[in-house]
């Protein structure tokens, strides 16, 4: 039997059949030695043929081959180091939720975020949520951010799920796609979902007061068919985004506005740092590229990989607030 699954919650899949059945599934331990480097070798949105065993009370079913994936959202496992963690496949379009400061998410976060997206082939969509909050600060800062994305030529959405505000627009990017929300924990995902489903009553939780983060109320990544000719892959909260295996000389073609550049740099293999007659440093000393955005450039570049997972919501915003004021 073929079928797509639904949940993964390591040990367990739930598997959609093709008769609209699902079954609670198994893997043979074969995946586990063919290489994989993934703390999950099957993801939500995986295709997989599967057997079912009716031997016992329980019906339950053993995965056998994997579909070939069309995309994937990867990042490193943040406990274990060399391996990584497939958030979900077979994507059609990725909404990253951000919220100004309930909780902060910063530039750098969005920038992994986007330049994963881009090395896999799926669109992504800057999506900003509980507008409803914002002060007069804050909704220009939002309002900034805006500006420094679409200019970039993202798509972006103003949303609150609470007052209703977007979810037309929203329902309309995703009608007949498997989308994912993605973002911290405390950003909104569960409570947009609701909006958008209000039968589903997923569980939401409130800001922890003392730290200004996200609680977090999805534990495993799940797929849920809506009623408007949709899917939609709901993610636990991601604390940090660490980028996976891309070589230095390819970071830049994942920003579009240095990738516009790079052939006018005097050298093919210029990384945009102290090389001479650099396009892109000069459209960063004329305004046109967001430093912000050459920030994050260089700290990827440069293989930050402990920043992006212990303290993500201090040293990263002071900075991204020094390079504004510049």
């Amino acid at each position: 039997m073929t079928g797509l699954v639904y949940k993964s919650t390591g040990s367990w899949y739930t598997v959609k059949a093709e008769d609209n059945t699902f079954y609670e599934c198994r893997i043979k331990g074969k995946f586990r030695m063919k290489g994989i480097k993934s703390t999950n070798p099957i993801a939500v949105g995986d295709v997989v043929d599967f057997e079912l065993d009716d031997t016992s009370d329980d019906i339950t079913g053993t995965i056998n081959t994997i579909h070939d994936r069309k995309n994937y959202i990867v990042r490193k496992s943040v406990n274990l180091s060399k391996q990584t963690h497939i958030i979900a496949s077979n994507i059609d379009i990725v909404f990253l939720l951000i919220t100004i400061n309930n909780p902060p998410t910063t530039t750098s976060f969005i920038d992994r975020f986007l330049v994963t997206a881009e090395a896999y082939g799926i669109e992504a969509v800057l999506v900003f949520n509980k507008i409803d909050t914002f002060d007069e600060a804050m909704r220009d800062e939002q309002l900034y951010l805006q500006y420094i994305y679409s200019e970039i030529g993202y798509k972006c959405l103003r949303v609150s799920a609470v007052e209703k505000k977007g979810i037309a627009e929203l329902k309309a990017m995703m009608t007949g796609k498997v989308s994912m929300f993605s973002g911290h924990s405390g950003v909104g995902k569960s409570t947009l979902v609701n909006a958008l489903e209000p039968s589903l009553n997923l569980k939401t939780k409130h800001i922890s007061e003392q730290s200004k983060q996200g609680q977090h109320t999805t534990t495993f990544a799940e797929m849920y068919d809506l009623s408007f000719d949709a899917k939609i892959i709901d993610t636990p909260g991601i604390k940090g985004f660490g980028i996976v295996d891309m070589e230095p000389s390819e970071i830049s073609d994942y920003f579009p506005e240095f990738f516009k550049l790079k052939e006018q740099c005097k050298f093919n293999n210029c990384l945009h740092k102290e090389e001479p007659h650099c396009a892109v440093k000069k459209a960063l000393d004329e305004d046109k590229i967001a430093w912000s955005r050459y920030n994050s450039y260089l700290k990827i570049l440069e293989g930050d990989d402990e920043h992006y997972r212990s303290d993500i919501y201090n040293d990263d915003r002071i900075a991204s607030d020094e390079t504004r004021k510049s």
